[in-house]
């Protein structure tokens, strides 16, 4: 096989693409490289499965450790399930590219990503995003791309094109972005509450090294592409007609009815009549199958829901194209938990649930990039019940995750530093009725939660999703899509929010390209609906609550210098062991010398503290002490004035009067009050029992 390869320079460093020397016996296969790091992709392709009704695409993403020159963790040392980053990236490579295979399209399609070597400069997901674009654009499968994919940042004001990993550091905005040369057809955004019009600017900057990229992988596709072996079926346009004519009116109707469950109901009465008349099951000769009808069952549906709004402006709930549902709010749900929430908006439910806790609960990601830990981790959970639906309980899905993770990113822009609030915070969103934008509710309920945890955020967020119908060559835009408009519109445009700006931001299209003319105006929309519900969270909670719960751990920090580390510890931890048991504390120490303390009981916490101050805090002179006699001598007594601190008091600063002999005076374990009179310069302390007693004497009165 002949080997080709492109290159272009794409911000500011050579995009490579190479195809022919690995992985020939796939459909399709190209190593993609930038800078020094290498990704390798492939596209396979396998006949139809019998019976599926839905195209079987299924993408693949794996950072190989020895990438970067490390071990895998764990005690296998080899890389197992996939890390939620690989799992985000899998959903990222997927969305754009399955719209663009043809309409009835069911051969089964695997594409497979691996990164082979990494610079730590340049992330590999967007190289893998395009990988995918362009092994298929090479391959005989029938993908009308290609489609590129590019990372832009924000940083100083400017935006940023591909940013390196260290430039990401100091971004105020992380979007992904993929397209074609007709325009975006997948948006991922976190952000730190920047305005609308970043945002825009942001994907204005990326359309254009978009274009560039597909123009090389078409280039590359013009040397090693092969022709498309695929046969579309026949058209299906005289059964479509005929189940108008007969089942159009009562599939109208079904869709007219208001509640989800009864219109599912009605509609699935409808599909099982035609399916019966159709595809009986006696008659294995049937000239159409089932999976044909309900296809074309979806295809009226489309019709008549996409007709009705553009047509009357009306949609299935009865609501106008730019109404929210009904929103119903509540906090303080659940008792002795740290926070929770409520959040309904429709048929659409998240209860959320905070758990505050130390830098014991922090998540250690462990991946390409250096070990980091994660304060805040926003899970998210889909269980069968929210649907109504009997379904197999499974591991979390890709789905969960990435909700979960678009959630996250809304309110992570919005938390207090570790230094203001120095918690780990666990939320968790359990959907328990689901029907559009589960995510998004999920914002709101989250956003509650934390402040009825006692979080102090600094703004509110909330979200909402946009969606689009299309009918007879006019557009509409839906504020607050149900799960069918979804389903049945051409749109989902997530956006959530402060009232000062945009956190988070993520874009499905089934259609081909966003329409560019309609960007400020899906923003504007998004925006008044934030505040809209906004206002109405802050009627149930205005302000983050003034103190945590009671059943949540006390944390106090300080500091110490690092050469006083070694006294808090004590030998073999003794000290530490001592304050841990004496007030039920947990106590953990940093290299640097920061000190968290976390107890459940408040006392606990600041008696552990104090124990923790008075053994680092200094010895000054001209300060009175009361002291615990640890030795006696001949000339004196040792008397430690703070923990692990001894200091001398001669026979002769023992008493105002002649002492003939120490323990006349003091014994070992009298606690006894001295004044420090004076440190040499080897530290020594030397005291005085009589010059305290002088000074408390005189200022008597």
């Amino acid at each position: 096989m002949t080997q080709h390869i492109v290159e272009r320079e794409i911000g500011g460093r050579i995009l490579r693409i190479e195809t022919g020397r690995l992985a020939r016996q796939a459909a399709g296969a190209v190593v993609v490289t930038y800078g020094d790091t290498v990704v390798l992709t492939a596209a396979l392709t396998g006949p139809p499965r019998e019976g599926v009704d839905f195209f079987p695409l299924t993408v693949d993403y794996r950072e190989k450790t020895y990438a970067a020159g490390k071990f895998p963790g764990g005690f296998f040392k080899r890389e197992a399930r996939p890390t939620q980053k690989e799992v985000l990236t899998m959903r990222m490579t997927d969305r754009p590219i399955r719209p663009l295979f043809p309409k009835g399209y069911r051969d089964e399609v695997l594409i497979q990503s691996m990164v082979l070597c990494t610079d730590q400069q340049n992330e590999p997901d967007i190289l893998a995003m395009i990988g995918a674009s362009a092994a298929l654009s090479v391959s005989p499968l029938p993908f009308d791309g290609p489609i590129a994919a590019c990372r832009v940042g924000f940083v100083d004001g400017q935006h940023v094109l591909i940013p390196t990993i260290p430039q990401m550091e100091y971004s105020t905005m992380e979007m992904v972005l993929a397209g074609h040369v007709d325009g975006i057809n997948m948006i991922e955004v976190g952000s730190m509450e920047v305005p609308e019009e970043v945002v825009i600017g942001g994907i204005e900057c990326g359309r254009k090294a978009i274009v560039g990229i597909c123009e090389l992988i078409e280039e590359l596709r013009e040397k090693a592409g092969q022709p498309t072996k695929w046969t579309p079926p026949p058209p299906k346009d005289g059964l479509l007609a005929e189940l108008r004519e007969k089942y159009g009116g009562r599939l109208r109707e079904a869709r007219s009815l208001a509640g989800k469950q009864d219109r599912y109901s009605a509609i699935n009465e409808v599909l099982e009549t035609a399916v019966a008349e159709y595809c009986p099951d006696d008659d294995t000769h049937a000239e159409h199958d089932r999976g044909t009808v309900r296809e074309l069952f979806d295809e009226m549906q489309r019709e008549i829901v996409a007709g009705t709004i553009i047509a009357e402006g009306r949609r299935t709930d009865g609501r106008g194209v730019n109404d929210i549902r009904p929103i119903d709010c509540e906090v303080e749900v659940l008792p002795r938990v740290h926070g929770s929430a409520l959040f309904q908006r429709g048929e659409t439910q998240s209860i959320s649930v905070i758990t505050l806790g130390t830098t014991r609960d922090e998540q250690i990601v462990d991946g390409l990039t250096e070990e980091y830990s994660k304060k805040f981790m926003l899970h998210y959970n889909f269980p069968p019940l929210c649907t109504g639906e009997v379904k197999r309980i499974g591991p979390t899905s890709r789905r969960e995750i990435g909700h979960g993770n678009l959630a996250e990113k809304a309110l992570q822009a919005v938390l207090p530093t570790p230094e203001e609030f120095p918690y780990t915070i666990r939320l968790v969103s359990e959907i328990l009725e689901s029907n559009g934008s589960s995510s998004m509710a999920s914002v709101c309920a989250g956003c509650l939660a934390l402040m009825d945890a006692g979080v102090p955020i600094k703004q509110p967020v909330a979200g909402i999703s946009i969606g689009m119908v299309e009918s007879d060559g006019k557009r509409e835009l839906l504020v607050d899509i149900l799960g069918e408009e979804d389903h049945f519109g051409l749109m989902d445009f997530k956006v959530a929010g402060t009232q000062r700006g945009v956190t988070a931001v993520q874009l499905d299209l089934k259609a081909r390209t966003l329409p560019p003319d309609i960007l400020n105006e899906v923003f504007e929309l998004a925006k008044r609906a934030r505040l809209d519900i906004l206002r109405e969270m802050l009627s149930v909670l205005g302000a983050p609550r003034d103190s945590i719960s009671k059943y949540a751990p006390r944390l106090l920090t300080t500091k110490v210098p690092q050469d006083k580390i070694g006294k808090v510890i004590g030998p073999g931890g003794s000290f530490i062991k001592s304050i841990e048991a004496e007030t039920g504390a947990k106590v953990e120490i940093d290299d640097d010398g920061s000190i968290l303390i976390a107890c459940m009981d408040a006392a606990g916490a600041e008696r552990a503290l104090e124990m923790v101050e008075s053994v680092t805090a200094e010895v000054k002179v001209g300060k009175v002490y009361s002291g615990r006699v640890s030795s006696v001598k001949d000339f004196g007594a040792f008397i430690e004035v703070l923990p692990g601190q001894d200091g001398l008091c001669h026979i002769s600063e023992l008493d105002t009067g002649y002492v003939r002999s120490v323990e006349d005076v003091v014994k070992i374990g009298d606690t006894v009050r001295v004044k420090v009179i004076a440190i040499d310069d080897q530290g020594r302390i030397k005291l005085s029992r009589k010059a305290a007693a002088l000074e408390e004497a005189h200022s008597t009165p």
